[in-house]
Formats: C-alpha cells, structure tokens, sequence
C-alpha cells in the first residue's frame, strides 16, 4: 500500500500503477471538506464518472451519488454445486438452457416476474423514481444485462463445480442514480458549494430530504439487485438440473461492490461509500471475479481499516472499451481461450472490450491485497454467458 500525502487527507493506493485520471479523481476525493480521514484506491481502480472505480470513501454529514455510482447494488453471487466434473457435452447443455431462460444485454422478459420476488415497496409516494420504474422492473428481475456482466460456470480448487453471477439492478439503478446526481447537482448550484463542478461530485447533506429520498431508493435498489441474481441463480440451478437431476448445491454467497452504508471506523460513525469495492470486514466472505478467461476468487476479509475493511471488486481494467476493440486481436483471445477448452463469449470484434487482454492482470490484483483478503478458493472458468 502506497500512501499519497500532498492532499487534504492521505490517500492509500493499493493500485501500483493508478491511471492518471483515476489518480486525478482521488485527489479531487482528498480534498473535499467532509471527506473522512483518507482516501483508499484498490488494486483494480480505474476512472470511473467523478470517483474512481475501485475507490472507498467515508463522510461526516452527506451522500455522493457518483460516489455510489449508476448501477447501484451491482455485485456478485457464487454457488458451489456437489459436481466434481462435468463432460463438454453436458456444459453445452447446461449453458444452453441458460441462454433460454436468462435474458442478456438490452433483452428483458415478455412478462413481469413473480412480484412477491421484488423488495417490500411500502409506500410507493416515498420512492419516486422507483415507483416509475416498478412495472418495467418487475420484467427486468432476473436478467443479466450488458457490459461486464456474465455468468460463469467454474472449477474450483476445492475439487467441486462452481457457478458465478456478475450483475446489479439494471435500468432500475440507473435510472435513481441519474436522477438524485441530478437533483444533487442543482442544489449545489444554488448553495455556491465549493465543490468544482468539473468534479462531478455533487453531494446532499444527510439532513435534508433530498438525501433521505435518495438513501431509501438507493437501499431499494440494493435490494432489487440481490432479487436479480437470487432468480437467475435459481434459472441456473434449474439449467443444471435439467441436465444433472441429482445435483445439489451449497450456500450462495451474494454480495455488492456499488452502495453507501453507516459504519463505524476509526471511532466514528461515518458513511462508507464503495464504488467498485467489497467489503472485507475480518472473516467476511467475498468474491473477486477475474476477467473471461481468468480465474475468480472466493476470499475471506482480514478486517483492514487502513482500507475501510474493503478490497477489490474485480480485476479492474487496464484498457478502455474502444481501445480494446482497437488494440486487441481477436483471433488471439479467441485462441487463448480455446486453449484453455472455455466455453467462452467472444464472437465478434466489439465483444473485444470484454476480453481478458484489456483487464489488469487478477493474480497480480490478488498479490497487491494481500493484506486485505485470504484467499478460500481459487475458481477456474469452464463456461461463460457475456450480457
């Protein structure tokens, strides 16, 4: 870990090589007036929409909704299942069944779900952005989504077959977090705040009604997104079922790397924003998922509070989505991973910025966390579905 001291307050940087700009939003991090104590970049930081991905803040008195981020609750789910092996074949079918049943990309579902899925809406005037998008929500539990988001079936060096879920709240979040940046950045611009602008870090005091909105449609979101990968896990089950019916499986992890809470650190209560982090609270179980064609980490946290009690959220990446689509080759990635027999996503050029090539190198992300998470389970990728 690397201390930075030329701000307001320090910033621990567990990312050996920080791009510039990721570098530059730390630093407008470190030098707000309510920023608590120090600033920490994890291994897998890169620039993100006014804080950095892969960054963890506390403040004393308000919520940055940029510091939360657009996909709000987005996180991870992992299952063990009591396979030791699974022929080519077999995969096939089980990944076939999947792309049957889980929508991917821009796609959601005919029909809304089952609502008694969906998180307790109690009294709909109290979330305004969520009650507008509730009748499109209910089609959207239980798909995948875009980007960097994929289901992965994995070896685990634990002997057995594993599966994992990359995903979080979808249109949903989006569309909450846009609109209290919104609401975030008007006030600002009334009170003369002495935030830049140009920081994209428009903020709302903890007192005022606009953060308490916000903070109960941002839980809401947090709640849809665990509804999210709880149904497509169960799809997956169902998918494994299907082609195994006397499979079992054990206890899901499910967790989130893009939210704020109330926690207490160094003494104070404070809010603890992750943006592309995990908690890593001592004995707290988490996953760190490498890139397609990379392995993926089952880890437990060691309770740092030079980090917030928190490590990566992932490999992080070393490449933009254009420049990957750019710069890679795609026969090469294609080869790479057939080498290694994956099931894997990529099809097309575009499908490059989702390539192990423009990830950070996840062994090396471990390496640098050491001090943050012991690692349970190293998972190897046999399969991959790509939103």
């Amino acid at each position: 870990m690397k201390y930075i001291d030329t701000e307001h307050v320090v910033i621990k940087s567990w990312c050996n090589e920080p791009e510039g700009n990721a570098l530059a939003q730390a630093r407008n991090l470190a030098n707000l007036p309510f920023v608590f104590r120090q600033v920490c970049l994890m291994p897998d930081t890169h620039e993100g929409y006014g804080m950095p991905i892969g960054g963890v803040i506390a403040t004393k008195g308000v919520v940055i909704p940029n510091a939360v981020g657009v996909d709000i609750g987005c996180g991870m789910l992992a299952v063990p299942t009591s396979l030791e092996e699974i022929d080519i074949q077999t995969l096939k079918r089980v990944i076939g069944t999947m792309r049957k049943t889980i929508p991917v990309g821009f796609e959601h579902h005919k029909q809304p779900q089952d609502e008694s899925l969906m998180p307790l809406l109690d009294d709909p005037a109290r979330y305004p952005e969520v009650s507008c998008q509730y009748r499109s929500a209910c089609k959207q539990l239980g798909t995948l989504g875009g980007g960097n988001h994929f289901i992965e079936v994995q070896k685990g060096s634990d002997g057995h077959i594993w599966f994992m879920i990359h995903s979080g709240s979808r249109n949903l979040g989006l569309k909450v977090a846009n609109r209290h940046n919104r609401i975030a950045m008007k006030l600002n611009e009334q009170w003369h705040v002495q935030v830049p602008k140009k920081w994209e870090l428009a903020f709302l005091p903890l007192e005022t009604e606009e953060a308490s909105v916000y903070l109960r449609e941002m839980h809401y979101c947090l709640g849809f997104a665990l509804a999210n990968r709880q149904l497509m896990a169960s799809r997956v089950r169902d998918a494994f079922c299907e082609a195994i019916p006397d499979v079992t499986f054990g206890d899901e992890i499910n967790i989130h790397h893009n939210y704020a809470a109330m926690e207490n650190h160094f003494g104070q209560n404070v809010l603890v924003h992750r943006k592309g982090a995990t908690s890593a609270r001592e004995g707290e179980m988490g996953i760190i998922p490498g890139s397609q064609g990379t392995a993926s980490y089952i880890v437990q946290g060691k309770g740092n509070p030079d980090s917030f009690m928190s490590c990566s959220h992932g490999a992080g990446r070393k490449m933009g989505r254009q420049a990957a689509i750019r710069n890679l080759d795609l026969e090469e990635e294609q080869k790479t991973l057939e080498e290694k027999g994956i099931l894997h996503a990529l099809r097309g050029k575009k499908d490059l910025e989702e390539a192990a090539g423009a990830y950070k190198d996840i062994d090396l992300v471990m390496e640098e966390q050491r001090d943050l998470v012991d690692t349970v389970v190293r998972l190897e990728p046999m399969a991959v579905i790509k939103g």
